[in-house]
């Protein structure tokens, strides 16, 4: 026999063999597949970021406060209204909040307690050389909130009380003449905007309008008019608020929905 015909001998009989081996374990694999349920591959786990907890935080920004002013009376004698004019008190405020938010689906309620020192300061000229002057040092908001949440954002609006805390003053010549220091109370409403970027920290911009309606101030003297009952005047005021916000809250984990 020739070593070509050998060679081919060989390759049929390794042919042959490998043939019987997959023939002999086709029934074997198939018995085995039908045997193995089928296993479903596990559904994507989506993370959905939980409003629910307590927060507390820190906010700062601009505000401003119209004051308009009525003269009702004189050396408290009752006289005709009178319009002294209306000014803007404007400027910085920086403070804190803490509360309580819970989420039911994408709808999250929350109350919360806010309470600011403000610097906002304004004035006008009644006649040359007399002016009025309103600083607001203080302000707090206690206020119900609903939002909707799109995961780590949440919109949501607010409204409630409103406290704000006055010095109203009469200038004459850059003297101070008179003045009247009192809280206030009124009602907010508001609205924003808050992302999570981190598990259990949030960043926020923040808008209030505060309705503090019209009060009666009994003014006193100042210096040599010190005790004396100078006027009343008609105050109303209201205000504008935008402020950023950096929340931590310290409720329960974010969760995973399916």
């Amino acid at each position: 026999m020739s070593a070509a015909k050998g060679k081919k001998n060989v390759k049929k009989i390794l042919l042959t063999t490998s043939a019987l081996i997959a023939l002999g374990m086709a029934p074997a694999a198939a018995a085995d597949l039908a045997a193995r349920p089928y296993t479903k591959a596990p559904p994507m786990i989506a993370a959905v970021y939980d409003w629910s907890g307590f927060y507390i935080g820190v906010n700062g920004g601009y505000g401003t406060s119209r004051n308009c002013w009525t003269n009702t009376a004189i050396l408290g004698v009752p006289v005709a209204p009178t319009a002294e004019g209306c000014h803007d008190a404007d400027g910085g405020t920086v403070g804190g909040q803490i509360g309580y938010r819970w989420q039911a689906g994408n709808w999250v309620f929350g109350l919360e307690a806010q309470g600011n020192w403000a610097d906002f300061n304004g004035s006008n000229i009644i006649v040359p050389l007399a002016s009025n002057r309103t600083k607001i040092d203080a302000f707090g908001l206690f206020t119900g909130q609903v939002g909707y949440a799109a995961n780590n954002v949440l919109f949501y609006v607010k409204g409630g009380a409103a406290v704000t805390n006055n010095r109203h003053e009469g200038v004459i010549a850059g003297i101070v003449i008179d003045r009247a220091e009192e809280t206030r109370w009124g009602g907010s409403v508001g609205a924003g905007v808050e992302y999570a970027f981190a598990p259990n920290w949030s960043f926020g911009v923040e808008y209030n309008h505060l309705f503090m309606g019209t009060q009666n101030y009994n003014f006193r003297g100042a210096g040599v008019l010190a005790g004396l009952n100078t006027r009343n005047d008609d105050i109303k005021q209201d205000a504008d608020i935008v402020t950023a916000r950096i929340n931590y809250r310290f409720g329960g984990p974010a969760i995973a929905k399916y």
